[in-house]
């Protein structure tokens, strides 16, 4: 198994079930909608994170990550990639285990940085295709 995907696995398995999905809305058409409902399938708690801090999927949003009151494991990100760096920093400060960065968001820097700090990180993925690969 090659290193990325073996971290795929540990992030989607072993690294914690609350999941703080920035991006995440009640707009049933974006990308966050649907993934955020699959993560859920999957036992994760997902907390959204927007700046209309909306309850979505039954969970009460929050407008930003350090508004959260409870740890979080995995910060997924559903922003674009200039924007994504920053948070990702936020998710460093809040204590996070790990950052997903969705499909099309990239940014080495941020990468290099999160991983420095310590924890996981994945770019350019989503966790709506990765976890069936999981069997």
């Amino acid at each position: 198994m090659d290193n990325e995907t073996e971290t795929i696995r540990r992030i989607l398995q072993d690294t914690g079930d609350t999941w703080a999905v920035v991006g995440l809305s009640t707009n049933r058409s974006r990308a966050a909608y649907g993934v955020a409902e699959v993560l859920q399938h999957f036992g994760k708690r997902v907390v959204p994170v927007h700046p209309k801090a909306e309850t979505v999927h039954g969970e009460r949003g929050y407008a930003s990550l350090a508004e959260i009151p409870f740890p979080v494991d995995v910060v997924d990100v559903f922003v674009n990639s200039e924007l994504a760096g920053g948070v990702a920093d936020e998710a460093v400060a809040v204590g996070a285990k790990a950052v997903w960065f969705q499909l099309d968001v990239v940014d080495a820097e941020a990468y290099g940085r999160t991983r420095a700090a310590g924890l996981e990180m994945v770019m350019d993925r989503c966790p709506a295709i990765e976890i069936p690969k999981l069997g």
